[in-house]
């Protein structure tokens, strides 16, 4: 997520949340404001009557539908969990955690990573890093969610680099661009996963000033090499994982207008495609066109990896609640950004991060009440909150701290990795901005 310009957002009109639950064929297609032609969604039923591989337990795709290996239709809906971008540890990673989310009515939980703490040949890599990613998966399926591991921060190309306190190049952060070291990334893991399809990849978290080309193919961008979708989606399939992948578009990954037949799209089968509305910078008159088409076209599944109300001390909940039944009506899956809690002084609902819970006990904020309601009104298991059985091993107690702006104060808030190392985040590389968070 990235920092928007907080824009002004008049009278949403949200409707019953409740009521706009359900499919095609439910509730009829809906409206194409871009002027797309509706064609009538595959489902399930495969031409030629054989789908795609799948990873065991999996899922593939047919469509604009996602379905199980038996051929039961199946939507994601849940939420974003960050700090194994910044740290090495994670904060307050514990089982109590995802069985909480659970307890919303989630059924994924999307997990943002981070690169350079992964690979063996990094600066900042941790060799305890795939294990503490080992264990927030477990618990996480344990509390039946499935898991959406996505490639937030990255190098630029640099494993020498030994800093996340800033974004861009020269830090471990967020770049234009997955790079070359991407690759061996997703090698890594798709290998240590490809035997779980519960598990889903998002090949990288917010692609922007680039073109449509260079987010397909790649190439020279910004001084170094950048990895393509295409180039991700390869390394994830020669290890013969099949799981499902899913590809975020332009402008921070909001974007998905060019995408299409005869335009960019990842070749292959089991491709999702990710888009991150925020308030500041997506109404809905531009959903339909900048993502909605896909689905409305019947080309393929989307899911809203990021969303919500970024304005300081402004959120009420609406947008949400808007882009959640926009969503419902189209078979769009989601998760919304973020289950941490972001509160400040001068922000006490977490506006700014957007944060949808209060505390590491899941008081729900404004916007995440809103969200709360929405997962329970999907038929999704809600199991009991289990007994806490403690954090992920290594793990500080620490807590960012923010300014009264919104920001991280000028003395940047700090985890310890378990290497021992100190991972400083500022306000550029936890963008905590008083305009709205967003990784």
């Amino acid at each position: 997520m990235h920092s928007r310009l907080g824009l002004p957002f008049a009278s949403l009109l949200t409707g019953s949340l409740a009521a706009s639950v359900g499919v095609w064929g439910c509730l009829g297609q809906p409206d194409s404001s871009s002027g797309d032609t509706l064609v009538p969604p595959k489902g399930c039923a495969v031409e030629g009557g054989t789908p795609p591989a799948t990873a065991p337990n999996g899922y593939y795709t047919n469509g604009a539908t996602v379905c199980t290996a038996d051929g039961t239709r199946h939507q994601f809906h849940g939420v974003d969990r960050p700090s194994l971008e910044w740290s090495t540890t994670g904060q307050d990673i514990s089982p109590t955690d995802f069985m909480t989310m659970a307890s919303w009515g989630a059924n994924v939980v999307r997990i943002a990573l981070n690169q350079d703490f992964w690979l063996s040949g990094a600066a900042l890599n941790d060799p305890t890093y795939p294990a503490t990613v080992d264990q927030a998966v477990a618990w996480a399926e344990a509390a039946g969610l499935d898991v959406i591991l996505d490639l937030h921060w990255s190098d630029a190309g640099d494993l020498t680099v030994t800093s996340t306190q800033k974004q861009g190049k020269g830090y471990s952060s967020q770049q234009d661009m997955a790079d070359v070291n991407s690759i061996e990334f997703w090698k890594e893991v798709a290998s240590r996963y490809k035997n779980d399809g519960r598990v889903l990849f998002e090949l990288y978290n917010e692609p922007h000033g680039i073109t449509w080309d260079l987010w397909l193919n790649g190439g020279q961008s910004a001084g170094y090499t950048v990895a393509g979708m295409q180039q991700l989606y390869d390394a994830v399939r020669g290890t013969g994982a099949n799981n499902v992948v899913i590809a975020g578009g332009l402008d921070w990954a909001y974007d998905l207008s060019g995408v299409g037949p005869g335009a960019s799209y990842v070749h292959g089968d089991n491709v999702m495609y990710a888009t991150h509305p925020y308030i500041s910078s997506a109404p809905p008159s531009g959903w339909e066109g900048s993502f909605g088409h896909l689905v409305t076209t019947d080309f393929a599944p989307v899911v809203v990896t990021e969303f919500g109300d970024g304005r300081k001390g402004l959120c009420t909940g609406d947008y949400d609640q808007q882009l959640i039944a926009f969503a419902n009506a189209r078979g769009v899956s989601w998760t919304a950004w973020a289950w941490y809690p972001g509160v400040s002084v001068g922000d006490p609902q977490g506006c700014s991060f957007p944060s949808l819970i209060l505390d590491w006990s899941g008081t729900p904020s404004v916007q995440g009440a809103a969200v709360e309601a929405a997962l329970q009104a999907y038929p999704h298991a809600n199991p009991p909150i289990a007994a806490d059985a403690g954090p992920i091993d290594g793990e500080v107690d620490a807590t960012l701290t923010l300014g009264t702006d919104g920001a991280a104060g000028a003395d940047s808030a700090s985890v310890d990795g378990a290497s021992g190392s100190t991972l400083g985040f500022d306000e550029a590389s936890a963008d905590v901005l008083d305009a709205g968070f967003s990784e």
